[in-house]
């Protein structure tokens, strides 16, 4: 069929010529970008992981960028530090050129000082001219910060060199302790012939402090009325432990009142009495001190002596030890009080004044025919009522209130309650005083000083008062190490009166109390009043102490050995004397302790070692084969981690925390502390967090900051403490701790460099060349391929050309038709 309107040919030409246009765009565009993407289109996906993979090399070129910058930083301070560092080398020469005092002139010595002055202040100078990029690198502006916490007075010194303080900006370190560092320790036991050790006395003293008042009001007292024509209340106890103690305590006047009455026994190891009796309204507590070895009787005995409690009576029914297997019992109340026709009524009387004057018994007499009355009556207030007859509480309420200072109030209702003034006769009514009213003073404090009169350790102990409601007067005694006071439990005791009974020990032979300061009286009774004692200590025997056969030894220790020829007969003193000269070349300390010599190492830790090996020894001596002990290390946790320890010292190096702390001997509490900011922080990764950065602490290398714990380099110059005429010893000391600071310094930046900056930076250019590897793979195009695509296109565009050109003269085959 032949058409001309719809020329299909032509358009399968078109299409595929327009496609092979394209192919033919395509790969010219590859070939001219050397990218087989350019578009998205070209590959999503493939667009998609190359923009990330060129993200992480950007990132990653950054992070090499930044190691190479904290390279040259470290690179800087490094090379400044070897300046200081020869800079302390020769004030070190110097300083041992100076100790050759016998050789060298004043002119000499003095012109080495000035050299160690100028090395100072060349030291200062680059400590503080030391920059990059006006950065200044070590005068200590790039030292970590931190704050004290609990304890922190045990650390010495703290350094910290390397901390990731991490998103929260801080790191709290705790250091716990679980062994103190010891020093090495030799003991050499029976030393006798020789110099005489003079016996001395034991002294001890009694501290008493009375604290300040501002006034109490006295507490309320009371008068209870009440028929005694009901039962008494009553109650039985079997207490359990041993022993099975029994008793009963009984109120002394019938009714119902004492029902409400509880009794407890408790326990309390702490407490000094061996029986505490206390009371809170209408309930008593019997406090047993545990393993007193107190009986029941004893129970009786302290709770018939208080005479606020003699409206009950206490009775031993079965006596037994109240011990320490006694269990505690839960409160039991007395029962089965009944009361007559009249229900009981009571009147409560208060100071409306503070002070101790308010404090006053209450006393109810029967006298005449006259209505009540009230007046003070020495150190009570007295109530008098008519002998015969009958009276309203309310009447007795009116006459105390009359009183001026003082105010009755009657429970509510019982105002017009009537008292049979004739029953009065055959018991008295309950009577509560006023009590705990005090007045304003001022703190008083007083001691009485205690000295053994003879000599000798027999002399030494402890020192203890004890309260009991049996003494009238105080008493002393002194017995196995153990001097005790015994004073009332309620009365006030003159501070003099103590003292006299101390001093009237055995007839007044064995100890002499004199007593200071203002407060003059003693209160057991009072919660103010409170009381310290001092230990007898310092008594000694008379002794000899010395060596008993000639010998030869050497002692060596951490800081080298010395040989010591001694002979029989010198004392103690004489050969602790030698040993101590020359501690310093030995590092080994002695002290005479009664007859034993007590050897021990200068410094703490396993590196501090007493050794004493006897050459010769004639029979009979002190040193027989000799001994050898050495320290042991501090044994810590930081942050719960094992920190490794030499001596007081420890160290932990972790990725996140890197410090070196000294810590004060012989100590076990635990301490912390927060790192807070500082150091320099360098960004080493691509991403930007705590675990791709590096934060290391540059400490002032100035003279006031160099040095250790036998000074600073500072105090070498001209009229300082170390300076060449004034303690050369010292100087050579405070420059080698200053070498040694430095040297650790310069090493930890070259650890620095070497571990973490230069295998960081080997490590991210591997990283670097292989995504930039993934990157071209999945973007460049490749060429070979996209030549050969060219010419196909070429080739498709060309043949395409002449197809359509073929394909559009078709239908003019259609006028061959009309002609």
């Amino acid at each position: 069929m032949t058409r001309i309107n719809t020329n299909v040919p032509s358009f399968v030409a078109q299409n595929r010529l327009n496609r092979s246009n394209a192919d033919l765009q395509e790969t010219l565009t590859r070939l001219s970008t050397g990218l087989r993407i350019n578009s998205g289109k070209d590959d999503p996906a493939g667009l998609i992981a190359s923009e990330s993979l060129r993200s992480e090399i950007t990132s990653i070129t950054k992070a090499i960028s930044n190691t190479n910058r904290a390279n040259q930083i470290i690179t800087t301070a490094d090379s400044a530090l070897g300046q200081v560092s020869s800079l302390l080398n020769d004030v070190r020469g110097l300083v041992v050129e100076a100790a050759n005092s016998g050789a060298l002139s004043d002119d000499e010595i003095a012109a080495n000082q000035l050299q160690i002055d100028s090395s100072l202040e060349a030291i200062n100078r680059i400590a503080q001219t030391t920059t990059f990029q006006g950065r200044k690198l070590l005068d200590g502006s790039l030292d970590f910060v931190s704050r004290s916490g609990t304890n922190f007075g045990n650390i010495k010194s703290l350094q910290i060199d390397q901390a990731n303080l991490g998103a929260s900006g801080q790191v709290d370190v705790t250091i716990d302790i679980q062994e103190a560092a010891t020093k090495a320790s030799v003991d050499i036991n029976g030393f006798s012939a020789g110099a005489t050790v003079q016996a001395a006395k034991s002294a001890g003293s009694l501290d008493f402090v009375q604290a300040a008042s501002t006034g109490v009001a006295a507490t309320d007292g009371s008068v209870r009325f009440r028929r005694n024509t009901g039962d008494a209340a009553t109650l039985s106890v079997t207490l359990a432990g041993p022993g099975a103690a029994e008793f009963t305590i009984d109120a002394k006047t019938g009714g119902e009142a004492y029902n409400d009455f509880t009794f407890e026994f408790a326990q309390d190891a702490n407490q000094t009495e061996d029986i505490v009796i206390t009371d809170s309204g209408n309930d008593f507590v019997i406090t047993i001190k545990t393993g007193s070895g107190a009986t029941l009787q004893d129970v009786k005995d302290a709770f018939d002596a208080i005479p606020e409690y003699e409206n009950f009576t206490f009775t031993v029914d079965t006596d037994g030890a109240v011990d320490d297997a006694l269990d505690v019992n839960a409160a039991a109340n007395l029962a089965t009080g009944t009361d007559d026709t009249l229900a009981a009524s009571s009147l409560t009387v208060v100071s409306d004044n503070v002070g101790t004057a308010g404090n006053l018994g209450i006393e109810i007499v029967k006298s005449g025919t006259a209505a009540p009355s009230a007046a003070i009556f020495g150190d009570k207030i007295r109530v008098t009522l008519a002998a015969t007859g009958t009276t309203t509480l309310g009447d007795i309420r009116d006459a105390i209130s009359a009183i001026d200072g003082f105010t009755a109030t009657v429970d509510e209702g019982n105002a017009a309650d009537v008292i049979d003034n004739t029953y009065l006769s055959n018991a008295a009514p309950s009577v509560k005083a006023l009590k705990g009213g005090k007045d304003i003073t001022t703190a008083a404090t007083g001691s009485i000083a205690i000295t053994s009169k003879q000599t000798g350790e027999a002399f030494n102990g402890t020192v203890n008062i004890v309260k009991s409601a049996a003494a009238t007067n105080p008493t002393a005694t002194f017995a196995n190490g153990s001097l005790v006071v015994t004073v009332n439990d309620k009365n006030p005791t003159t501070l003099a009166s103590i003292a006299s009974a101390i001093s009237g020990i055995n007839t007044g032979t064995d100890f002499e109390a004199n007593v200071t300061g203002t407060q003059v009286n003693f209160d057991g009774d009072d919660s103010d009043f409170t009381f310290t004692t001092t230990a007898l200590s310092g008594g000694a025997d008379s002794f000899t102490a010395g060596v008993n056969a000639n010998a030869v030894f050497e002692l060596a220790g951490k800081s080298g050995s010395e040989v010591f020829n001694v002979s029989k007969g010198t004392s103690l003193a004489q050969l602790v004397d030698q040993i101590n000269l020359v501690k310093d070349a030995t590092g080994i300390t002695a002290a005479a302790n009664g007859t034993r010599l007590e050897l021990r190492s200068s410094e703490y830790g396993s590196d501090s070692l007493v050794d004493l090996r006897v050459i010769s020894e004639d029979v009979g001596g002190n040193f027989g084969n000799g001994a050898r002990a050495v320290g042991t290390d501090i044994k810590a946790t930081i942050n719960g981690r094992q920190a490794n320890s030499k001596g007081n010292e420890i160290t932990l190096n972790t990725a996140t925390l890197d410090l070196k702390i000294s810590l004060e001997a012989d100590q076990t509490q635990s301490s912390t502390f927060s790192i807070t900011g500082g150091g320099a922080l360098f960004q080493l990764g691509a991403d930007v967090v705590s675990n791709q950065q590096a934060r290391i602490g540059l400490q002032s290398v100035s003279a006031a900051r160099l040095g250790g714990v036998a000074g600073k380099l500072f105090e070498l110059g001209s009229g300082e403490s170390a300076s060449l005429t004034t303690d050369p010893n010292k100087a050579a000391k405070i420059v080698t701790e200053a070498i040694d600071q430095v040297t650790s310094l310069r090493g930890r930046l070259g650890a620095f460099q070497a571990t973490t900056l230069e295998s960081n930076q080997i490590s991210l250019s591997d990283t670097v060349a292989n995504l930039q590897e993934a990157e071209s793979s999945i973007r460049d195009a490749d060429f070979a391929k996209e030549a050969a695509r060219l010419t196909r296109a070429q080739i498709l565009v060309q043949s395409g050309t002449t197809v359509l050109q073929q394909a559009n003269q078709n239908p003019q085959s259609v006028l061959s038709l009309l002609r």
